[in-house]
């Protein structure tokens, strides 16, 4: 199908303009006709080239989106038709892409489409998640109620993302700085140090020795290092190209010693609230947790929601198949048992996501806490050997002088 800008006038007199999908000019005409416009000018619309520069454009930030569909469950609750709430917010948005986006979303619906469909078209923008609730909404007659939530969900979830990354750029950001000191120390200072000592003649302990063997081997053999860290870059990003790849990153980070406790639980929180946005809306729980599994973020949550799925459609409830994934706590599984037994499945799945929220933020400051004097340590080791390897020599020519 391709996209059909039009002008025409209504059966009133007035003046229309928009776009409609059709699978032809003949398809696009008949199409306007039951929208009871005459036509004045139908055109093919040519698709428009994007380019995208680093740094500029790109994703459309979470807070215009939120915003966006604040602002659209208030007007539509307030009674105000769609097109005319889509035309005000398009107006006034601040964001170039979104405001492109929304301005295109009322072209659609004012052609005839329904608002799940047109937000289709802007893959990039609005997730399956966000569409499969707008198209729960419409069905339910409770758009307003569902764009609320929606909003609710964004906010949440981004805000827990946001902690997780923040968590896990301290320890890498220390990491990244303590390898650069010391590939500083080995490839400038110890040199300068090893020459001096040399031309001087002294006789060097053993661990200035070994430090010096370090710096020697290290820019002796830098060409190959820089080589080999540039294959293993090289090699990470082919492996994400195939079907195992990141499916094996995923598993590595699930289960890692340290950051796996805060990766685990912030899979948990993502899982039951997104779950319990889509069922408290009336998904049915097949395509719930299609569009959760699809969603979640994590190859190893979604093979499990998957095989989740597969198993209620071969006639089982929900808790045995997430039980025998071993991914999910047994104390979420049961609590959502409780709630399937009860028929109260999306309160109590809000009920674990704002919990695991705040085990997110104790499981955060733990994972701080601990690593933390780790890095100190391994730190003030590598640094404070190198420091003491220079120097010790000084105080060694200091004692001979005298």
């Amino acid at each position: 199908m391709a996209l059909w800008q039009y002008e025409g006038t209504s059966n009133e007199g007035e003046f229309r303009r928009g776009e409609i999908d059709a699978n032809g000019k003949t398809d696009a005409q008949a199409k306007i006709k039951q929208l009871g416009i005459s036509i004045i000018k139908l055109k093919r619309k040519q698709k428009e080239i994007e380019i995208n520069i680093p740094g500029f454009g790109g994703r459309v930030p979470t807070k215009n989106m939120v915003i966006f569909t604040r602002q659209m469950a208030t007007m539509i609750d307030a009674g105000l038709p769609l097109v005319q709430a889509l035309d005000l917010v398009g107006n006034s948005e601040p964001h170039p892409q979104l405001k492109k986006t929304i301005l295109g979303v009322k072209s659609s619906v004012e052609g005839g489409s329904s608002f799940s469909d047109a937000l289709k078209r802007y893959p990039k923008v609005f997730e399956e998640l966000y569409i499969n609730l707008i198209q729960a909404g419409e069905m339910g007659g409770i758009l307003d109620t569902i764009m609320n939530r929606l909003a609710e969900y964004i906010e949440k979830a981004e805000e827990t993302q946001k902690k997780i990354k923040s968590a896990m750029k301290y320890p890498m950001t220390v990491l990244s700085v303590s390898m650069l000191i010391t590939v500083g120390l080995l490839w400038k200072v110890v040199p300068t140090f090893a020459a001096t000592f040399t031309s001087m003649g002294a006789k060097l302990p053993a661990i200035t020795v070994f430090v010096v063997g370090i710096s020697d081997g290290f820019l002796a053999k830098a060409p190959y290092i820089a080589g080999a860290f540039a294959a293993l870059i090289l090699a990470y990003k082919l492996s994400m190209r195939t079907k195992q790849g990141p499916f094996i990153r995923d598993w590595l980070l699930f289960n890692a010693p340290i950051i796996g406790n805060v990766v685990q639980k912030g899979a948990v929180a993502k899982f039951t609230r997104t779950l319990g946005t889509l069922v408290a809306a009336g998904v049915p729980i097949i395509e719930a947790l299609a569009i959760v599994g699809k969603t979640s973020g994590n190859l190893v949550v979604e093979r499990a929601v998957d095989y989740t799925r597969k198993k209620i459609m071969e006639g089982r409830n929900v808790t045995g198949p997430l039980m025998e994934t071993q991914i999910f706590p047994v104390m979420v599984v049961q609590m959502i048992a409780v709630g399937e037994a009860t028929g109260a499945m999306d309160v109590m799945l809000g009920k674990i996501a704002d919990f695991y929220d705040s085990e997110v933020d104790e499981a955060i400051e733990g994972m701080t806490a601990m690593m933390e004097p780790i890095i100190m340590l391994v730190l003030g080791v590598v640094i404070g050997t190198v420091m003491l390897a220079m120097y010790m020599p000084i105080f060694t020519m200091g004692d001979n002088i005298k």
